[in-house]
Formats: structure tokens, C-alpha cells, sequence
């Protein structure tokens, strides 16, 4: 009798639960409405069985409990009973797989106006690429891949020549406008979902997969791998935002073809020195850094960090925070450089200046801090060169004193809080495997020992 009342409680409480939980879909931005209709019809047909099943054992055990005087009969087969069970059965399994069958028809169905957009994945980032003026992505193969090439288009494919590259973990779609997503893996197996479009696939390296949707909501929306890639996985996040036509064509203006991407170097090394004539005071004249300054060395800085950074600065993406008193000094010497070829210069001139030695220590002095920072090496490279395909900076070579100032930061919000900071979201989290300041001092300790090669 017990045990009847407990499996009716355990229905009762089981409905209850499901009707009044919190946890459900996010709210549709898409087209998938069959998706969610789908998985309902599933819930409505295993919660029936579920409440049926347990019910009738309830009623089973209250039924037949134990009774002295009371016999059972021996009934091994029963025909009639096997055949309604096993048509409810089938009518089950058929109402949950049909509306499945259903979906997954219209899911590999691409609609001929759609549009198409590449979405790439590698350890830990995502990137786009889109069709230009004649409508047709070029040919791509990871041979091609390199720092001036991140996509590996084929430079002899003229359909590849003007191809709108996005360097960066946000794309912007155009609202009611069906889109082709194809998926292409740089590396490992990765995932593309986005949960309020209800789209999920695999990028499978050596091939190229595909998802279709039609965003009908206006936002910004977290793309995320759902297949465990790698010791950083959790960091590969990405954003999808949906724009009216006026925004997506202001958006789509700024975007540089492959061919640009490929011009000669036109930085001015001239331009550049004057203007890092005004920055000698903090950083040194030959880059070096001064600590009495707060000011960190940018020698053997890459170029692109360099003019990523900057940016960060005069657009207040970095140093917004009353808390960051470096980063907002920073951001007011950045807003004097007047535009992006001034940044571009100064980047310039700051990669030609002479790398200054590191300290001479043993690494073996400090297999703690080596051991922590195998997940950094991930990134910033074994022996903390840095990694362009990562985006992730030269660490070698830096001051300690700096290094530990921004893991703080990042730590506490400081730096990496801005929507436009992907990769500071990345570093955020990544920071917070050094649990206390004995963590932070041993790997700094350790990155400031290593010497690279010349």
C-alpha cells in the first residue's frame, strides 16, 4: 500500500515540476517553430506512457497486494493482451518519430533565396566569410592557411578575390532573410548552435556541413560548440546578431575583401616613430617598458595585437572601468591618434624595434608554475610566442609585474567586460584556473623564464 501511494506522489510531483519549472526553451528567433512542436509531441507521448505506466502499477500493487487467502492463476500468454500492447506501442514510437521525419525534411531543404555565410571553427574562436559582388565563395584548403591568410582561400580561385572576411567572433545577419550557414572545421570536431534559433550541427574537418534557418527577431545571440574540443572548449563562444536592413548595410560596408586583405604593406615606419615620439615618456624609447610608469615593453609585440589593442583603447572597448586607472590613461593617449592609419603605423614602427633579452632562469626552478601554465600554451604558444591563428599575444619577454596586473584585471572584471571584447571573455574565464596570488605568482614566475629562440 505504501508503495502505491509513493509511485501516485512521484506522478503528481513529476506534473507539477514539469508545468511550473523555470527551466524551458529560451524564447524562438527563428523560423523552427516544428522543432519545438516536435519535441513537445515527444514529452506528451513518453509523459502519457510515463503517467499510464505508473499509474497501472500503483493500481497493480494496491490490487493484488498480498491476501492468505487469496490464490494466484497461471496465465503465461495472453493473446489479446500482447496485440493491444503492441499496436499502442507502434502508434507511440510512430506519433514520436513521424513529426521528427517530418522536421528533419524541412531541415536539410534550403530555400533557393537564401543566403550564405561561412562560419569557421578552430581551437577556440569562430570567424565568417561571405559570398562578394558575384554572389560565390572561393575555394578554401588548410594548406593555404597562414597569418595573411586565415581562411585558406585559394588565391588563384578569382571567385575567392572578393570575399568579405569577418576576423571576429560576431556576425551580423539581416533580419527575415533565410541564411545558408556552411560549417568548416580548421582543426578538431566542433558544434554550431545557437539555442534561440534551434539549429545544431557538427563541423567535421575535411568536410563541410550546413544549417539553414530564418532569423525573425532583432538581437544579439550567443553561438556556442556544443562538441568538446579541446581543454579551452568552454571558451569558444561567439555572437550572431540580427540587424534591420539599414544596420546589416552599414555593417556589410566596413567589411575588407580577401584581395584587400592581401594589399602590399603601406604603413608609414615615419609617421609611426613621430607618433611614438608622444609615448617615449611612459614605454621608453626603445619600447622597453618602465615600471615606475606602470607603462609594459612592446617589443616583440605582434603588429596585430598591437593595432587590436589600440583600437580596444579609442573605442573605450579597454580601460572604461573608474577601477583601471592604466587602461584609462591609455585610452586618452590612444584618442590622439587621429585614425586607423595612424594606428596602423605606430603598430608598424613598434614591430621594427630590437626584442630586449629575457632573464636568465632555469625553468626547472618552478614545475608548478610549468604545470599551470600548460593551459595557457594552448593559446599563447609552449614557450609563450604567441599564436596568430589564436589571436592570443607574445607573453614571453614581458614584465612580471604587468603580466600579473592583468590577470588581476581580468579576474575582476576589469578588462574583457565589454560586449566587443571576445577574447577577453575568453580570458576571463581562462584566468580563473589561477584560484589565489600563489597560482598567479608561479606561472608568471614561469613565463618570465622562458627564453625564445632567436
Amino acid at each position: 500500500m505504501t508503495i502505491a501511494i509513493v509511485i501516485v506522489l512521484l506522478v503528481i510531483a513529476t506534473l507539477v515540476f514539469h508545468f511550473i519549472s523555470p527551466w524551458w526553451f529560451t524564447p524562438l528567433a527563428s523560423n523552427w517553430q516544428a522543432i519545438d512542436d516536435t519535441i513537445n509531441i515527444s514529452l506528451w507521448v513518453v509523459g502519457t506512457v510515463f503517467v499510464a505506466v505508473s499509474l497501472f502499477l500503483a493500481f497493480v500493487i494496491f490490487k493484488y497486494r498480498h491476501n492468505k487467502n487469496r490464490r494466484s492463476d497461471y496465465e503465461p500468454e495472453n493473446s489479446k493482451l500482447e496485440g493491444w500492447l503492441t499496436l499502442i506501442t507502434t502508434l507511440g514510437v510512430a506519433a514520436m518519430l513521424a513529426p521528427g521525419l517530418f522536421v528533419w525534411g524541412q531541415f536539410i531543404s534550403v530555400p533557393e533565396n537564401s543566403e550564405v555565410v561561412e562560419a569557421v571553427g578552430q581551437q577556440w574562436s569562430w570567424s565568417y566569410r561571405l559570398p562578394g559582388k558575384d554572389g560565390k565563395l572561393g575555394k578554401t584548403s588548410t594548406r593555404f592557411v597562414s597569418e595573411k591568410n586565415p581562411f585558406g582561400i585559394d588565391v588563384n580561385d578569382i571567385n575567392g578575390s572578393d570575399d568579405l572576411l569577418i576576423k571576429s567572433n560576431e556576425l551580423h545577419l539581416l533580419i527575415d532573410q533565410p541564411v545558408k550557414v556552411l560549417l568548416r572545421s580548421k582543426d578538431v570536431l566542433h558544434n554550431f548552435a545557437v539555442p534561440q534559433f534551434r539549429v545544431k550541427m557538427d563541423l567535421v574537418p575535411g568536410t563541410v556541413t550546413y544549417v539553414w534557418f530564418t532569423p525573425t527577431k532583432l538581437g544579439r545571440y550567443e553561438l556556442l560548440c556544443e562538441e568538446l574540443c579541446g581543454v579551452a572548449h568552454f571558451t569558444m563562444r561567439g555572437y550572431i546578431k540580427i540587424d534591420t536592413a539599414d544596420d546589416y548595410k552599414t555593417w556589410l560596408d566596413d567589411l575588407p575583401t580577401f584581395a584587400q586583405t592581401l594589399t602590399s604593406d603601406t604603413a608609414n615606419l615615419e609617421n609611426g616613430k613621430r607618433l611614438f615620439d608622444g609615448c617615449v615618456a611612459c614605454h621608453g624609447i626603445n619600447g622597453q617598458g618602465i615600471e615606475a610608469m606602470n607603462a609594459p615593453t612592446l617589443t616583440g609585440l605582434s603588429r596585430w595585437y598591437l593595432q587590436r589593442q589600440l583600437r580596444y583603447f579609442k573605442q573605450k572597448i579597454r580601460g572604461r572601468d573608474d577601477s583601471d586607472i592604466y587602461g584609462q590613461q591609455m585610452a586618452t593617449m590612444a584618442s590622439l591618434l587621429a585614425d586607423d592609419k595612424d594606428i596602423k603605423d605606430v603598430s608598424a614602427y613598434l614591430s621594427t624595434l630590437p626584442e630586449l633579452e629575457s632573464p636568465s632562469l632555469s625553468l626547472e626552478e618552478n614545475n608548478k608554475g610549468k604545470a599551470l601554465y600548460k593551459n595557457c600554451s594552448y593559446c599563447h604558444g609552449d614557450n609563450a610566442q604567441g599564436n596568430y591563428a589564436m589571436k592570443a599575444p607574445r607573453l614571453a619577454g614581458q614584465h612580471a609585474w604587468y603580466l600579473k596586473r592583468q590577470i588581476y584585471a581580468y579576474q575582476k572584471g576589469l578588462r574583457g567586460t565589454h560586449p566587443a571584447d571576445i577574447y577577453g571573455k575568453q580570458m576571463i574565464l581562462m584566468s580563473k584556473i589561477l584560484h589565489n596570488e600563489h597560482d598567479i605568482n608561479n606561472v608568471v614566475r614561469y613565463i618570465n623564464s622562458i627564453q625564445l629562440l632567436p
